[in-house]
């Protein structure tokens, strides 16, 4: 398939309703307003095509951008194209989710969210706190560098009401991935829970709701799924 048929078949998918809600969450012209449910068949039909994901990136086009990041080489994107990318999630849901996710199950995971979270662009900060949470369920533990992340527990309890608006999001997501991938730092992640409190993040107007750290995290307690990897951050 080639980038002009998978930009048709978008438009085929997409839908004004879809579209409408999605603009009151950041996205912007261009783009068809195609659900993710609706892209997972064009993924599993072309599996991983890292040159095809590369030019659809660059369309602009928000629904081929997520296209891209699905299908995009976690192998052989290089970081030069990571950082590209990310520059260029101008909404959420390109950078702190898409982007970051294939960011984390890359080689440069780890050296690029510690990176990202000293940007100052927003869009970029809220990227790198959500690669290394999305590192946090992926990775093993001997392979996490612990000490480091309970360093970043305790930067976040000190500077998340001040962060700006997305990095608040991706600060608290980070507590609880944190509490909930990496058992030996549970109770710490609920002390910072505790900490930070109710976090907030304006919407946009949307029903979007910032999940509470401490009950979050409880949650996943209560279900006895602390320490329970994930095989892989993109979905």
């Amino acid at each position: 398939m080639t980038a002009s048929e998978i930009l048709d078949q978008l438009k085929v998918l997409g839908n004004e309703g879809t579209k409408n809600i999605l603009k009151k969450h950041g996205a912007k012209e261009p783009f068809f307003g195609v659900k993710i449910g609706d892209l997972k068949p064009i993924q599993k039909k072309i599996k991983k095509d890292h040159a095809l994901a590369l030019e659809l990136y660059e369309t602009g086009n928000s629904d081929a951008m997520y296209l891209a990041g699905l299908i995009a080489d976690e192998k052989q994107i290089t970081k030069a194209q990571l950082n590209d990318w990310i520059g260029k999630a101008y909404w959420y849901m390109l950078s702190e989710y898409i982007v970051a996710q294939l960011t984390s199950e890359s080689q440069f995971g780890w050296e690029l969210g510690l990176e990202w979270i000293e940007s100052d662009d927003e869009m970029i900060a809220a990227a790198g706190w959500s690669t290394l949470a999305n590192l946090a369920s992926i990775k093993n533990n001997d392979e996490l560098d612990v000490e480091k992340y309970e360093e970043l527990l305790e930067q976040v309890g000190d500077t998340i009401h001040d962060a700006k608006n997305r990095v608040r999001y991706a600060m608290n997501g980070f507590v609880i991935s944190t509490g909930s991938y990496i058992d030996s730092l549970t109770e710490k992640s609920k002390e910072i829970a505790s900490k930070i409190g109710k976090v907030h993040v304006d919407v946009g107007g949307t029903a979007c709701k910032v999940p509470l750290a401490t009950d979050y995290i409880q949650k996943i307690i209560d279900k006895d799924r602390i320490g329970k990897k994930r095989k892989v951050a993109r979905c």
